[in-house]
Formats: C-alpha cells, sequence, structure tokens
C-alpha cells in the first residue's frame, strides 16, 4: 500500500467500528450454539436439536428486541443489560424463566464475545494508507463510552483517526443524521466529499446517501444486499483492503 495514489479518493472517509474494523458480534449463531453447549446441563438440552430450540429463542427475542428502534437506541448503552433481557425473554418463552440462569447465560455471552473480538487482518494496513494519502478519516461508533474506548484502546486505533465519535459521549448515536453531520465538521467537509464505511446497511448506506455521503457497504460474509433494501450502496467491499488497491 505504500505510495497510495489520491485518485479516486474522496477527502475524508468516515469508518464503523464493529464488524467493521474490529471483528465484534459476527455470526452470533454459531457462537450461541458454542456457549449454549457449557450450559446443556443446567437447560436440560442434551442434543442439538435441544441446543438449536434455545438458542431460536434467545436470538428471536434479540432481534425483536432490537428492532424496536427506541429500545435499541437506550439500550445499546448497556449491552450486556440488554442481552440479559433477551435471554430472560428467550427462556420464558420456552416455558422455563429462571432469571438467575438467564443472567449467568448472558454474562457468559458478553465475555465469551469480548474475548474473542479480533482485528480484522488489514484494518491498520487500510486505516493507515489512506491517512498517509491525506485522506481526512473519522471513527464512528455506536455504544458506551467505557466499552468502546476500550476496545479503542486495545486495539491500537485511537492515533489512527482525526475524529473519534462514540455515542455515548457524543449523545446520539447512528443513525440520527446529525451524527454523520457532526463527524464532517469536525473533519471539515461536506457530505459530497466523504465515504462512510461499515456493516450495517442502514447506518453505513441507508443514512448516509441520504445525506449525499457514498455508502461503502462492507460485507465479508458475502451476504449481499438485503432483500429489503431500500438503498443500494455506492459500492460493496468484501476486504477492508479494496478500499486502496
Amino acid at each position: 500500500m505504500a505510495g497510495l495514489s489520491k485518485a479516486g479518493l474522496p477527502r475524508a472517509i468516515l469508518f464503523d467500528m464493529d464488524d467493521t474494523l474490529i471483528r465484534a458480534y459476527a455470526q452470533p449463531e454459531e457462537a450461541w450454539t458454542r456457549l449454549l453447549h457449557v450450559f446443556s446441563a443446567h437447560l436440560d438440552a442434551h442434543d442439538e436439536a435441544a441446543i438449536a430450540r434455545v438458542r431460536t429463542a434467545v436470538m428471536e427475542e434479540a432481534r425483536a428486541f432490537w428492532n424496536d428502534r427506541a429500545e435499541a437506541a437506550k439500550w445499546r448503552l448497556d449491552i450486556p443489560g440488554a442481552r440479559r433481557l433477551s435471554v430472560r425473554r428467550g427462556l420464558a418463552r420456552l416455558g422455563r424463566p429462571d432469571d438467575a440462569l438467564a443472567d449467568r447465560i448472558a454474562d457468559s455471552f458478553t465475555e465469551l464475545r469480548r474475548q474473542e473480538y479480533r482485528l480484522y487482518p488489514d484494518a491498520h494496513a487500510t486505516v493507515d494508507a489512506l491517512r498517509d494519502a491525506g485522506v481526512r478519516l473519522a471513527l464512528v461508533t455506536n455504544g458506551a463510552s467505557e466499552t468502546q474506548r476500550a476496545k479503542i484502546e486495545r486495539f491500537e486505533l485511537a492515533h489512527r483517526f482525526h475524529h473519534i465519535q462514540i455515542e455515548g459521549e457524543f449523545g446520539q448515536g447512528k443513525p440520527e443524521l446529525g451524527v454523520y453531520r457532526h463527524a464532517l465538521e469536525r473533519l471539515g467537509v461536506g457530505p459530497e466529499d466523504a465515504w462512510m464505511v461499515g456493516d450495517n446497511y442502514e447506518w453505513e448506506v441507508v443514512a448516509p446517501q441520504m445525506l449525499g455521503m457514498c455508502g461503502i457497504w462492507y460485507d465479508p460474509f458475502k451476504a449481499g444486499v438485503p432483500a429489503n433494501a431500500t438503498a443500494q450502496p455506492t459500492r460493496i467491499i468484501t476486504r477492508l483492503a479494496e478500499l486502496v488497491e
């Protein structure tokens, strides 16, 4: 990536963090399956079908929970607490309410995910090449300040960005349009001169495009554009390095 030309690059790029620069919450089915095996005796789930029933109940409750935009905006600042509620509701749905067990399962899943955070292998090199090429960079992430700052420190991201904006510190999160406007203002560019890069279709494609930004969708698992998509991404990448190749 040495000697990267600015040809074709914007004046500024806003990056999402979770599951864009850091693999954090991707492929939850696999993670839940592994975790629930640890609790199989407590759940009387002694075969794969029983594990799958618990996983499905928990994940469907979580999906319904996060699809409520108002609730999601509140609970993004307390992901462990939100996870406890989802597991409690999932077990209750299966006819075996047990808040204490639900909380143990939820907290174990939170710790499992934390331990397994991984920087995508091309993240540092891509961001560094863009900065060296003169592109203004912002890290724009939802979530609580303490949680997100810990990731930023753990994965040595702070010095790589001209501006870091965290929902819990700024007071608003994506997809609120004020989030993008503020980051652009801090970088000193207009929306027509900026890209948003990330894995969440609404947050990194739909909302930024409403402001006139380019929405670059990061699709590392090649899931394809969602069937209900209301906008087409400006570009789809499956590796971060594609931004500088």
